[in-house]
């Protein structure tokens, strides 16, 4: 049974406990988790899975994560936002997707938002809530690493209040988790610091 500190992986090397249950999560982890992610696209890829993994496991969504992006224009917010009802009616019917009705009209509407948007504006305001990383303690263990922070709230208040659904503070902060606005690889995690 974990301590919830840093395990060691298959070769030999520690890393946070969440990673090793499978291979998946262990290149997820090594090579994308907490790595500074920027572009609009790229941001709204990332905020459209955070929102489709809201009560799943993000196994789930990381394996299907082929199948989101072909289902969504690889989620250009310009394609996206040009869907129309016959679009969604595919994607309710897309077996290499989440079929949660909610969620789908959540990405479709948050992408018609941000259609009218200035370049760069989601990027901007995503990374303004990106906190010091000085002020932050590193985590030993799990159980030091938070599923909400003063900043997710605050970014969550900020998405919603352009019009954003789907982005409440947890989902929010494993949002900067995912994208590098904070660095939750453990103390001892050969991932910590490698952004």
């Amino acid at each position: 049974m974990s301590d919830g500190t840093a395990l060691a992986g298959p070769d030999g090397a520690p890393r946070c406990p969440w990673a090793l249950s499978t291979p998946d999560y262990i290149t997820y982890h090594d090579e994308e988790w907490g790595r500074p992610v920027h572009g609009d696209d790229a941001l709204f890829e990332r905020l459209s899975l955070e929102a489709f993994q809201s009560g799943l496991s993000w196994i789930t969504i990381l394996r299907r994560r082929p199948g989101f992006r072909t289902a969504f224009a690889d989620f250009k917010i310009a394609s996206v936002a040009a869907f129309t009802d016959e679009d969604r009616d595919r994607l309710l019917a897309d077996p290499g997707i989440i079929r949660n009705r909610a969620k789908i009209d959540a990405t479709l509407a948050n992408a018609r938002v941000l259609a009218d948007w200035a370049p760069g504006e989601l990027d901007e305001l995503i990374w303004s809530h990106a906190p010091d990383p000085a002020t932050r303690p590193v985590p030993k263990t799990l159980a030091d690493v938070p599923a909400v922070t003063d900043e997710s709230t605050a970014l969550s208040k900020a998405l919603k209040k352009k019009g954003l659904r789907f982005v409440g503070p947890t989902t929010a902060y494993a949002l900067m988790q995912a994208c590098g606005l904070v660095d939750d690889h453990l103390q001892t995690c050969i991932a910590r610091g490698a952004a």
